[in-house]
């Protein structure tokens, strides 16, 4: 069975299918296609079956990825007991994601996505940040532009790391 990383945001149309965009290609060029899965969802059915927002379409293809046909919804209890790693782009959305985890192996999987990026705060060790939302990634639905691409930043900085993370869960 390959291994399953899932991308979280609110409605599934702007920051997390960005992840999955970003990482899908990060899993490629690292060779590891084949043995990983990523895909996406929300914590909110309010988008369910729109596509990706046209904003972080345009910011992608602007940076040279291929944005695949999409259609929003909301993680079922399922999905989220199915996923290897599952990334919450908000501590908002970790704790939704903990909360409708079906066993505590499946909370247990939930991290955010810029605990990944190394110019990051640190919300784990000796050294962490007490408050996960440190780590939160702005909902670039409320802004123009400039603030899609500050997403798209945020989500290519962590990108290798948790590429490495997933490489050294598939060697174990």
């Amino acid at each position: 069975m390959p291994y399953r990383v899932m991308t979280v945001c609110t409605g599934n149309i702007c920051r997390s299918p960005m992840a999955e965009v970003v990482l899908r290609r990060r899993f490629a060029e690292a060779g590891l296609a084949a043995e990983v899965v990523v895909d996406s969802a929300g914590i909110s059915d309010e988008e369910d079956g729109g596509p990706v927002d046209r904003r972080a379409r345009a910011v992608l293809a602007d940076a040279g990825y291929d944005v695949p046909a999409h259609r929003a919804h909301q993680a079922s209890r399922r999905e989220i007991g199915e996923r290897d790693l599952l990334l919450a782009m908000t501590a908002r959305h970790a704790r939704w994601l903990r909360t409708e985890a079906p066993d505590e192996a499946a909370a247990g999987r939930v991290r955010m996505y810029r605990s990944f990026d190394p110019a990051a705060a640190a919300v784990e060790g000796p050294d962490a940040v007490a408050d996960e939302s440190a780590l939160d990634i702005a909902d670039p639905w409320y802004g123009d532009r400039s603030d899609f691409e500050v997403t798209l930043a945020q989500v290519e900085a962590a990108a290798d790391a948790i590429v490495a993370h997933v490489r050294a869960e598939l060697t174990r």
